[in-house]
């Protein structure tokens, strides 16, 4: 158990996937949670019967994440309504996935804003609100680390781009107590990369331990971050990806 009772989070793009793994693993070690979604009210409405269902508040924000108005007004309502903030989970992302010459000017923006823009943007929103314990914790991906094939440019550019705003926040923040790192997951069961879709074997070929990951794996590793056993692990990027980059 990693206790968070009494701590506020947000988690971004926290209707589906991964971050709604995280939003409910968060929300069973004791906090109120928060989330932003994009479209899919009901996915999102449903995350948060879930949440509710376990004694805590939860909110759901419509937010685009390339929106950064809409990311820091997700950010000061969450502070609003729920009475504080601790733990911030920037988890809204986009695959982009083709030949790099292809990619046009509108998807590089996009996929930047998302990626990149949006956790600087909510960060910086989080930061007035976030005490001593305080957690960022970012969402990445183990192609920000190692390239296997062509296709990901844009999205490995993206990722990897977390790994040093995280070492940089790490240094900036610290002496405020909060810690900052990023969460780099492999191949993970969900529905936008199910773990028996058309190039699951090959993805599964890549790793040490022959498998995908699901969703609350990496939530579990969320969890312990947000929680007080990893109040002395910050600037970190840790990878939960079956040994997919070992």
């Amino acid at each position: 158990m990693y206790d968070l009772s009494g701590r506020v989070a947000l988690v971004t793009g926290g209707s589906r996937g991964i971050g709604a793994a995280i939003a409910v693993r968060l929300a069973g070690e004791g906090a109120d949670v928060a989330l932003t979604y994009r479209e899919g009210r009901d996915s999102a409405e449903k995350v948060v019967r879930e949440i509710e269902g376990l004694g805590r508040r939860s909110l759901a924000l419509q937010a685009d994440s390339a929106d950064p108005a809409a990311v820091r007004t997700a950010v000061d309502r969450t502070a609003a309504e729920l009475g504080r903030l601790d733990v911030l989970v920037n988890n809204a992302g986009v695959f982009p996935y083709g030949p790099f010459e292809e990619v046009g000017l509108e998807e590089l923006d996009r996929t930047v804003a998302i990626h990149v823009r949006a956790a600087f943007v909510a960060a910086q929103a989080a930061s007035p609100h976030l005490g001593e314990g305080g957690r960022i914790i970012s969402i990445g991906s183990n192609l920000a680390e190692r390239v296997p094939h062509d296709g990901i440019a844009l999205y490995s550019m993206t990722k990897s781009a977390l790994t040093g705003l995280t070492r940089a926040l790490a240094r900036e923040l610290g002496p405020r107590g909060i810690t900052v790192n990023v969460v780099h997951p492999g191949s993970t069961d969900t529905d936008m990369n199910p773990a028996d879709g058309p190039s699951a074997d090959d993805q599964r070929s890549l790793t040490a331990l022959g498998r995908f990951q699901t969703a609350d794996d990496v939530a579990a590793t969320v969890a312990h971050l947000a929680g007080p056993g990893g109040r002395t692990i910050t600037g970190a990027a840790l990878l939960v990806d079956s040994g997919a980059n070992a």
